[in-house]
């Protein structure tokens, strides 16, 4: 199968990168139209509508027992972080909000241990170090060249990721036998009702004020279908058929065009700023390194 290959998985991640990566500009586009409560529901809404004919197919799979982890999955893993990086970006540049998102794997690691009693080697605890120092240089050298201009709304985006580790914890931990795409499209098909009573109920006034709010609602539509639903369908596929830790590696290449994107727009990217993503990577590397065997244990398999 195609899937087999390390070249085509290889060609995968680059474009799950450079749609997550572009996630963040498009969340820009959008905001300038609609409120950030508007625009994450947006989101929410159209993947649920791309993955609906999915998540019916699957519904048969639907057990009891995995009702609150997908309900977890669903709203810690999706529906607040979607809220929380658009209220971000009301205040942050999107190549920031690109840094950030790398402390995933670094919450992950920390959620494990504490809820899930996942094990630490000494060198996790270096990256772990390393990456939270990163985090930290981040927000607070986040408006300008110089530490000390302390940006609360960075603090949304960690958030996020703390709520993405939850999740990732919660399926590794609970929903191992379901499928990525069993356990994606089920957990979207309980959010996207509750994202469409909520912009049900919010004022579309100041959204056709704007006579461009077409092209941001498009915007919306395409960081939902591609960088939403499409992108967790090509991830789930990705760890099926390769590595969960193969996978991981799109968290170095994610920021790359998130910064890319930003230059692009005139948002301003200090050296300062890449040394503390450099620590990030640094500390995310470390985490997701695999433990080499001794060397009598080669000489046994052998």
């Amino acid at each position: 199968m195609i899937w087999e290959k390390r070249w085509f998985q290889f060609t995968i991640l680059m474009v799950l990168a450079f749609i997550w990566g572009s996630s963040f500009i498009l969340m820009k586009i959008g905001l300038k139209s609609f409120s950030p409560e508007q625009s994450g529901a947006l989101r929410i809404l159209f993947a649920s509508l791309v993955l609906l004919p999915i998540s019916l197919k699957q519904l048969k799979k639907l057990q009891q027992k995995d009702l609150k982890s997908l309900l977890i999955v669903g709203f810690i893993g999706s529906f607040f972080p979607a809220f929380l990086f658009m209220k971000a970006e009301t205040r942050l540049d999107s190549s920031m909000a690109g840094m950030l998102n790398s402390l995933t794997p670094v919450f992950t690691l920390i959620v494990g241990f504490l809820f899930h009693k996942t094990a630490f080697r000494w060198l996790q605890v270096v990256g772990l170090s390393l990456g939270l120092g990163g985090a930290i240089g981040l927000i607070l050298a986040a408006d300008g060249y110089h530490f000390g201009t302390f940006n609360n709304y960075a603090l949304f985006i960690v958030l996020a990721t703390v709520f993405y580790a939850f999740s990732i914890n919660q399926i590794k931990t609970y929903l191992q036998h379901l499928t990525g795409v069993q356990v994606t499209s089920l957990s979207f098909l309980f959010i996207g009702p509750v994202a469409l009573i909520y912009l049900l109920t919010t004022n579309f006034t100041p959204v056709v004020a704007n006579p461009e709010w077409p092209i941001h609602l498009l915007a919306l539509a395409t960081l939902g279908i591609l960088g939403t639903a499409l992108a967790m369908l090509l991830m789930n596929s990705l760890i099926r058929h390769s590595s969960a830790v193969t996978a991981a590696s799109v968290t170095y290449v994610i920021p790359i065009f998130a910064i890319a994107w930003g230059l692009l727009d005139n948002e301003k990217v200090t050296i300062l700023h890449l040394i503390c993503m450099a620590f990030i990577l640094a500390g995310v590397y470390l985490i997701n390194r695999k433990r080499r065997k001794p060397l009598v244990e080669i000489e046994r398999e052998v």
